[in-house]
């Protein structure tokens, strides 16, 4: 599962990459253009759920969960007809899961604009209608595709005509394909095939000035309003401040926090967020070895959580054993819990859920 950073070019894409990553890999410049290949990178994500844990089931190693990040090339208006290699780029975002969409939220005249003044919602509007021009020529030349097929009574074909024209009518009324409601599992499905980017799940970060951290400023609240008014996600984020954090010993870190009135790097919140983007959820293993947490999707069943850890496991499931993180607050040890018969035993059809630490037992 990967989220793609996306946004227009000089609003700090890349900046918050070498954050979120804690690298140099992407090329951060104050002119357009200065990304053309994606970056890649992996990140953990932050789960003070696990210390939690091990406070109570010490062990060496702590694994948090991780997830990837893209670091896609800037966009600009025309980028469907191929203006500022748009074609190129749009490639990029279709391949990943969800999508970031850096927004810019500060004044800086060293810094360029490539529409000349900072407007968060006009620069917003601008990406939206790139990407709903692009999905609206994919659509419709699968529509004239799929037709000849459902003519001749091909099954498949009907449906996918089906899928495409609520798309098309969506896309041509300027609305985002995330608002498309499918209940058909097969029609979701069919529309998944098609990696449009509108149907992408879409979380805005607003990138602000130092000065702007306690509270946003004016562009962040229209960013926030404009969310809002469209179903979508908004998180702070100053870029610039992040990636000097990063760079500090950790003593150096926390008095830096302490002086900016931050509880955590902004980056921690941006990649939970994100996380939540993707639709992933985390369940933990603990025993004298590590204490580690587990990627899975909401809604995951326990062998399909037991197959994140080896395959295997999914095809041998017998049986999940299983506590919450407040089990073990409250009872302090796996042993206690057992006694106390909290301890729930879960077969093929239980649905995992947040804070589940588990033990698997299945056949070799």
């Amino acid at each position: 599962m990967e989220a793609g950073i996306v946004g227009l070019p000089n609003v700090g894409k890349s900046t918050l990459f070498n954050a979120l990553t804690e690298s140099s890999g992407a090329e951060a410049k104050n002119y357009p253009f200065c990304t053309i290949e994606p970056n890649v990178g992996v990140v953990a994500v932050p789960d003070p759920r696990l210390q939690r844990i091990q406070e109570f089931i010490p062990t060496d190693k702590v694994i948090p969960t991780a997830m990837k990040i893209v670091d896609i090339a800037g966009l600009v208006k025309g980028a469907s007809e191929g203006q500022g290699r748009g074609n190129q780029f749009l490639s990029h975002i279709r391949e990943v899961d969800a999508i970031m969409h850096v927004v810019r939220c500060f004044n800086d005249d060293n810094i360029t604009h490539v529409d000349g003044s900072v407007d968060p919602v006009r620069d917003i509007e601008t990406i939206e209608t790139e990407l709903l021009l692009a999905d609206l020529e994919v659509v419709e030349s699968a529509h004239n595709r799929s037709q000849k097929k459902a003519r001749s009574g091909d099954k498949e074909a009907v449906r996918r005509v089906d899928v495409l024209e609520q798309c098309r009518e969506l896309l041509q009324a300027g609305t985002p394909l995330r608002a498309l409601e499918l209940s058909d599992e097969e029609d979701q499905k069919v529309l998944r095939g098609f990696g449009l980017m509108t149907a992408k799940k879409m979380l805005y970060v607003g990138n602000v000035d130092e000065d702007s951290l306690d509270g946003g400023n004016d562009y962040y609240k229209a960013l926030q309003k404009y969310a809002d008014e469209t179903g979508g996600e908004t998180v702070m984020v100053c870029a610039r401040i992040e990636e000097e954090l990063i760079e500090l010993e950790p003593a150096e870190r926390a008095e830096m926090l302490e002086g900016l009135g931050m509880a955590e790097p902004a980056l921690h919140v941006v990649i939970r967020a994100a996380y939540k983007l993707l639709g992933l959820q985390s369940f933990f293993t603990a025993g004298q070895v590590e204490v580690r947490a587990w990627p899975i999707l909401e809604g995951s069943l326990a062998p399909q959580a037991a197959g994140v850890i080896h395959t295997d496991f999914e095809k041998g499931f017998i049986r999940a054993e299983i506590f919450s993180l407040a089990d073990l607050e409250e009872f302090g040890s796996e042993a206690e819990i057992r006694a106390n018969g909290r301890l729930r035993v879960e077969g093929k059809e239980y649905v995992m859920q947040e804070n589940d630490i588990v033990h698997f037992l299945c056949n070799p």
